[in-house]
C-alpha cells in the first residue's frame, strides 16, 4: 500500500530494529488491518443493515462504497498531510477518529447519516494503511524490511478475506450494530502503543501554502463522481440515465484536469512521471488488476451464496473463512522464498493460482454450495499469499527513496480503484449475462415441447394436491415456478461468467509480472507499496 515519505523521527537502525520500533510497526499493522477489514466487514450483513436503517436493497451498497470513496480520496493526500501536521500527530489523530466514526455508524438510523459516517470512517482509516507501510520503510533496516512486508501482505490479503466472516458471525449472534464496535479494543491498543513509541516532530504549517490544491480538488471531485457512476450505473442502465451521463462527464473532465495538473505542477500531489519507469508501470497495472480480483472475488462469492443458495450472513462468512486462514500460515514464509527465487516467478505463481481458483468456479450449478467452494478457496488463499509482497518489490524496485510517497500513493490508489471498478463491472456482468442466458434457456422452455407441458401438468397437480382448488390458478403457479427455475439457472450461469472474467484478468496480470525487469533473489524493497 501507499508509503508516506514523511519522517517518523528516527532513522533505521544499522543492524536490527529495536523493540520500540517493532512495537510501533506492529501497532501500525493493527490499524491497517482494521482499516482494510472494514471495507468488507459489512458485505455479509448488508441485508440486516438495510432493514435496520430502513433503506432498500438498491441503496444498501452505498454503506460499503462510501467507506471506499473516503479511502481512495485520502490515500494520495496522506504523504502531504503527514508532513504538514507531523507524522505522530496525524497518525494518532486518525487512529482516534477511526473508531469514533465507527461507533457513530452504530448509532445511525437512516441511510444518509450512515453514508456520511462510513465516508468519514473511510477517510480516517485510509490514512492508517499507507502510514503503516511508511513505518516499515523508516523503522526497519533493509534486511528486516521483507519481514515487515510479509506482515503487511498478511494485512492486505487476510483482512478482506476474513471481513465477511467476522461481520456475518457478529450480525447473526449480536445484531448488525455490533460489527461497528469491534474496532474499539484493537484501536485502543494501537493508540496506546503508538503514543508510547512514535517520536514527536514539529508541524510544518507553511507547507499548506505549497499544496497542490487544484490537483487535490480535481482528484476528489473526479474520483467521487467516478465512484458514484460505478455504484449507480448498473441499476440505472448506465449512460441511458441522464444523472449517470452527467456524473460521467464530470468525472472525465475533472480526472483529465487532475492528470494535466500533476504532469505540469512544480510540486504535484502525485508524480505521474514515475510511470515512465518500466517496473513501476507494470507493477501499477498488476496492482490494479489484483485490486479488481481481490475486491471482485470477495463480492462475487457472498452474492452467489446469498442470492442462489439463500445462505445467511454467518453461513457466508464460514465459507469465506477458508480464503483467509491458510494465508496466516503461508505468508510468513514468503520472505524466505524471495531470498531464493526471482520475485517475478513468485508473483507469477501466485497470480496463476488465484486465476485457477476463479476458473474452478466457472462451471457452477445449483449443487454448488459451501462445501464445493472449499478447494477453490484454499487454492485462492495460497495464490493470494504469494502475490502482494512480490508485486510490491517489483513496483518499487526502480523508485528512488525520495519518490516513495508518490509512487506508493499512486500504486495503492490504483489498486483500490481497480477494486471499485471490479465490483461495479462484475455486478453488470452478472446482470447482462443472466439476461443472455435467460433468453437462451427461454427459447428451449416453451409450450411447444412435450417435456415442458408434462412438467407443467406435474406441477399443476402438485399445487392442486396442496390446497389450490382452482385449476387455472394452479397452472399459473406452475408456469411461474418454471420461470423462477429458469431465472435461478440463468443467474448461476451469470455468476460463472463473472468468475471467468476475474480469472482472465488475473492471467493478464501474471503475464505482466513476467515482463518486468529481473530482480535478483533477496533484493530488498526500496520504496512504498
Amino acid at each position: 500500500m501507499s508509503a508516506v515519505t514523511a519522517t517518523t523521527g528516527a532513522a533505521p537502525a544499522p543492524e536490527g530494529a529495536s523493540l520500540t520500533s517493532w512495537i510501533a510497526v506492529s501497532a501500525a499493522m493493527i490499524g491497517a488491518f482494521m482499516a482494510i477489514l472494514n471495507i468488507q466487514l459489512t458485505n455479509a450483513s448488508l441485508l440486516d443493515i438495510e432493514g435496520g436503517i430502513g433503506t432498500g436493497v438498491d441503496n444498501g451498497a452505498w454503506i460499503s462504497t462510501s467507506y471506499l470513496i473516503g479511502e481512495i480520496i485520502v490515500i494520495p493526500l496522506t504523504d502531504y498531510l503527514s508532513r504538514v501536521f507531523s507524522f505522530r500527530r496525524y497518525m494518532l489523530a486518525n487512529a482516534i477518529l477511526f473508531p469514533a466514526f465507527s461507533i457513530a455508524c452504530a448509532f445511525t438510523h437512516d441511510l444518509g447519516s450512515m453514508i456520511a459516517m462510513r465516508g468519514l470512517q473511510g477517510f480516517a482509516g485510509g490514512v492508517l494503511i499507507p502510514m503503516a507501510f511508511t513505518m516499515i520503510l523508516t523503522k526497519l533496516p533493509k534486511p528486516q524490511q521483507p519481514i515487515g512486508l510479509a506482515m503487511f501482505a498478511l494485512v492486505v490479503t487476510f483482512a478482506p478475506a476474513i471481513g465477511p466472516t467476522i461481520g456475518g458471525y457478529m450480525t447473526e449472534n449480536y445484531g448488525w450494530r455490533s460489527i461497528f464496535y469491534i474496532n474499539v479494543i484493537p484501536s485502543a491498543v494501537m493508540i496506546v502503543a503508538l503514543a508510547a513509541t512514535l517520536e514527536t516532530s514539529p508541524m510544518r504549517l507553511e507547507l499548506l501554502k505549497e499544496g497542490d490544491w487544484a490537483g487535490i480538488v480535481c482528484m476528489a471531485i473526479g474520483l467521487a463522481a467516478f465512484q458514484t457512476v460505478l455504484e449507480e450505473g448498473n441499476k440505472s442502465d448506465w449512460f441511458a440515465s441522464p444523472l449517470i451521463l452527467r456524473l460521467g462527464v464530470v468525472a472525465a473532465l475533472f480526472l483529465i484536469a487532475f492528470v494535466w495538473i500533476e504532469l505540469t505542477a512544480a510540486k504535484p500531489l502525485v508524480n505521474l512521471r514515475l510511470l515512465k519507469e518500466r517496473n513501476f508501470m507494470i507493477g501499477v497495472a498488476a496492482n490494479s488488476l489484483l485490486g479488481f480480483a481481490l475486491f471482485g472475488s470477495v463480492y462475487l462469492l457472498p452474492q452467489y451464496l446469498g442470492q442462489v443458495q439463500r445462505y445467511n450472513a454467518e453461513q457466508i462468512g464460514s465459507v469465506l473463512a477458508w480464503t483467509g486462514l491458510p494465508q496466516l500460515i503461508l505468508i510468513p514464509f514468503v520472505p524466505m522464498l524471495m531470498k531464493r527465487f526471482d520475485v517475478r516467478l513468485i508473483g507469477f505463481v501466485g497470480l496463476a493460482l488465484f486465476a485457477l481458483s476463479c476458473f474452478m468456479n466457472v462451471q457452477l450449478s445449483a449443487d454448488n454450495s459451501g462445501d464445493q467452494f472449499f478447494i477453490p478457496n484454499v487454492v485462492r488463499a495460497i495464490g493470494q499469499a504469494l502475490v502482494i509482497t512480490p508485486i510490491s518489490a517489483i513496483t518499487t524496485s526502480g523508485i528512488a527513496p525520495k519518490d516513495a510517497g508518490s509512487a506508493s500513493g499512486l500504486s495503492n490508489m490504483m489498486r483500490n480503484l481497480g477494486g471499485a471498478v471490479g465490483t461495479a463491472t462484475l455486478a453488470t456482468v452478472i446482470t447482462k449475462r443472466e439476461q443472455y442466458h435467460s433468453n437462451i434457456i427461454g427459447q428451449s422452455v416453451n409450450l411447444g415441447r412435450d417435456e415442458v407441458r408434462q412438467r407443467i401438468d406435474q406441477m399443476t397437480g402438485y399445487f392442486m394436491s396442496h390446497g389450490v382448488t382452482d385449476p387455472a390458478l394452479a397452472t399459473h403457479k406452475a408456469i411461474a415456478q418454471i420461470g423462477q427455475i429458469v431465472r435461478r439457472q440463468s443467474l448461476i450461469l451469470g455468476f460463472g461468467d463473472a468468475f471467468a472474467v476475474v480469472g482472465i484478468l488475473l492471467a493478464a496480470a501474471a503475464i505482466a509480472v513476467v515482463l518486468a525487469k529481473s530482480s535478483r533473489p533477496g533484493a530488498t524493497v526500496g520504496g512504498g507499496h
